[in-house]
C-alpha cells in the first residue's frame, strides 16, 4: 500500500506491506535510491504493519519493485501501474 502526504513541491510516500508478510526483510528499490537495496528497508510501525517513507519531487513519476530475502522481488498492487517489473509512482 502507498500512502502520500503533499508538501510543497515534494510528495511524502510511504510504501507499507503487513509485518510478515512477505517474511524476513523487504526493502524498496527504485529509481529514486538509483536501484540499490537496503537504502530503503522497511521498518515496524507501532500499527502492526511495516514502512518506509521516501520524499519525491512532485509532479514526477518514479518506478520500483520491492525486494525480500531469498531474492525474492514483487510490485505493489496499490501503485499507479505497472511496466512489467516494476510499480509506476505518480506523486
Amino acid at each position: 500500500m502507498l500512502e502520500r502526504t503533499q508538501r510543497k513541491d515534494r510528495t511524502k510516500v510511504t510504501f507499507v506491506l503487513p509485518a510478515d508478510i512477505p517474511p524476513g526483510p523487504v526493502s524498496v528499490v527504485g529509481d529514486f535510491n538509483d536501484w540499490q537495496p537496503g537504502i530503503h528497508t522497511l521498518r515496524p510501525r507501532k500499527d502492526g504493519k511495516r514502512a518506509v517513507t521516501v520524499e519525491l519531487p512532485s509532479e514526477s513519476t518514479h518506478y520500483f519493485p520491492y525486494l525480500a530475502a531469498g531474492d525474492y522481488w514483487f510490485n505493489d498492487e496499490s501503485a499507479d501501474d505497472g511496466d512489467g517489473s516494476n510499480s509506476r509512482l505518480h506523486t
